[in-house]
C-alpha cells in the first residue's frame, strides 16, 4: 500500500464544486474516475479543502492510498489523458501512509479578484467580479485590517451551513491594487462556508461608501448574516495556496 499527494489545479467554471455529486461534474469525481483508470483499481480521495462550484484553485491538495505499481513520477503524464482539460494535477509524491491534509494544515490562502472599471474585461470574467462603480481602496484596506485577528465570524457564514466552529483566525487581509484590478488576499486558520466570498462583498460595500470601515467589529459581534450585504459571486475566488509548513507561511505573510 501506498499513499499518494497530488497538487492540483483547476478552472472551477465547468464544475460543480470539489465534493462528488451524483449527477454533476465535481473535481473529487473527476480525480477518482481517472485515478481508479490509472491505478487500475477503485480510488478514494482525501481533500485539503472543499471549492464551491465556479470557484478555482491553484493549489489544491489530495491524497489517496494506492497498492498499483505505477512509479509517482509517471502519474501526472498519466492523468492527462482522463482528466477534462481544466483540472490538472501539477505534482505527485509518495509520502508516509499516516499523512492526512486536514490534520497537518497551517492555513490557507484565498486569492478574491475584483476588475473595478465601468468596462467589462472579456478575457478574465470568468476569474473575477465586475464591479462598475469606482471603489475606494483605502476604505477598504482599513476595514480589512479591523478583519484580522482571531473572531467569532458568524455574520460573515453562509446560509445553510453545516454546524462549524464559527471562531477562526485571519493572519492576514491584504487589499492590492494593478490599475483596474483589486485582488483580496485572506490568509488564516480556517474558514466557514462562503465566508471569503461574504468578506469580498462586505469590502466592496465599503469601497463603495454604504458601509463604514468601523462598523467593522458591530458588524461581527451582531453574528447576523442578514446585516451584510450580498455574496461576491464564486468566479472572483481562488484558493491559492495550502500551508503545511510554517516557514513557507510566514514568507506568504511577510510579502502581503
Amino acid at each position: 500500500m501506498r499513499n499518494i499527494r497530488l497538487i492540483v489545479a483547476y478552472d472551477g467554471t465547468e464544475l460543480c464544486g470539489y465534493q462528488r455529486q451524483a449527477n454533476d461534474v465535481t473535481v473529487q469525481g473527476c480525480l477518482e474516475e481517472a485515478l481508479s483508470k490509472v491505478c487500475n483499481e477503485s480510488i478514494s480521495i482525501y481533500g485539503a479543502s472543499r471549492t464551491d462550484a465556479g470557484v478555482h484553485a491553484k493549489f489544491q491538495v489530495i491524497t489517496f492510498f494506492t497498492e498499483g505499481r505505477i512509479p509517482v513520477e509517471n502519474l501526472t503524464r498519466a492523468l492527462i489523458a482522463h482528466l477534462p482539460p481544466y483540472i490538472v494535477v501539477r505534482r505527485a509524491e509518495e509520502i508516509p501512509l499516516d499523512w492526512r491534509p486536514r490534520w497537518r494544515i497551517l492555513g490557507k490562502e484565498y486569492v478574491y479578484t475584483i476588475h473595478n472599471d465601468s468596462v467589462q474585461d472579456p478575457l478574465g470574467m470568468r476569474y473575477h467580479w465586475h464591479v462598475k462603480k469606482p471603489l475606494d481602496v483605502e476604505r477598504m484596506r482599513e476595514a480589512a485590517r479591523l478583519l484580522e485577528g482571531t473572531h467569532d465570524f458568524t455574520s460573515l457564514q453562509g446560509a445553510n451551513s453545516t454546524p462549524a466552529n464559527p471562531v477562526k483566525t485571519l493572519f492576514r487581509v491584504a487589499v492590492k491594487q494593478n490599475g483596474p484590478h483589486i485582488t483580496l488576499h485572506v490568509v488564516g486558520d480556517g474558514f466557514l462556508y462562503h465566508m471569503v466570498r461574504n468578506i469580498a462583498g462586505l469590502l466592496v460595500d465599503v469601497g463603495l461608501g454604504k458601509v463604514e470601515p468601523g462598523r467593522i467589529p458591530e458588524l461581527l459581534l451582531a453574528k447576523d448574516r442578514r446585516k451584510l450585504g450580498k455574496t461576491a459571486p464564486a468566479q472572483g475566488l481562488c484558493l491559492e495556496e495550502i500551508f503545511f509548513d510554517s516557514a513557507r507561511l510566514d514568507v506568504v505573510l511577510s510579502e502581503l
